[in-house]
């Protein structure tokens, strides 16, 4: 039997996190440059270059698009499906953007977290980038909904293993109320407000602060902040 071998190039794409106005986020960038077009939004990603790490690819894509050098970065699937790349728009974007003979292209999806509120220093040839909410994710290109999709399953899996990660969403100092609408985004369900609570309290990382909300309409509430250290030392005892 003939086998006929074709020109497979990898790449990498990024789900980046991020947690702003009770909603989760997706940073999303922009793949045309024509403003006249419609948005054309996708997953930030790159195909890798010769003698680069596939880690060292997402890694790179991350830094570029945010200025960021360390960020928590988690693999999580490979999508190889042979006509993920057969959309002639999508194949018209690689000729242009690549310009490589590519019969098929592989990529190695990548979940990370960012706090929105942190400066954003895009040095990419994406440079037109946006915050998106979860609920309100458009159509995009290749299978790159349904890597989303996917990351969501992936981030629960994440926070069971390392529940710490989630305080990589949040400010420096936080509310209750902020870290519980952050887990009902993330599990996208409701949380019995009084057992969080109680589950918070028993949490010795979560430490209360003197400082309390200012200019707020209602009742102010206590800001928290992780102290990673009393973290590790739980994490040692144990």
């Amino acid at each position: 039997m003939k086998i006929n071998f074709i020109h497979t190039y990898v790449s990498v794409d990024c789900v980046v996190f991020g947690f702003e106005n009770d909603k989760l986020n997706i940073l999303l960038v922009q793949r045309n440059t024509d403003k006249r077009r419609k948005k054309d939004l996708k997953l930030p990603g790159s195909l890798i270059y010769d003698q680069e790490d596939v880690d060292d690819a997402a890694n790179r894509v991350l830094f570029e698009l945010t200025g960021i050098k360390r960020m928590s970065l988690k693999q999580f699937r490979c999508f190889a499906s042979p006509g993920r790349s057969n959309n002639p728009d999508d194949r018209k974007w690689l000729d242009t953007a690549y310009q490589p003979n590519i019969n098929r292209l592989i990529t190695v999806a990548y979940l990370s977290l960012c706090k929105v509120d942190r400066k954003l220093n895009n040095v990419s040839k994406y440079k037109q980038t946006e915050w998106c909410p979860i609920d309100k994710i458009p159509q995009m290109p290749f299978d790159h909904n349904q890597i989303v999709k996917e990351s969501l399953v992936e981030i629960c899996r994440w926070i069971e293993y390392n529940p710490v990660i989630v305080f990589e969403l949040l400010p420096q100092k936080f509310t209750i109320s902020q870290l519980h609408k952050l887990y009902e985004a993330i599990y996208n369900k409701k949380i019995d407000i009084r057992n969080f609570h109680k589950k918070v309290a028993a949490m010795s990382y979560v430490i209360p602060l003197e400082e309390k909300q200012k200019d707020v309409s209602h009742r102010a509430a206590r800001y928290y902040k992780f102290d990673k250290k009393a973290y590790n030392k739980l994490k040692t005892s144990i």
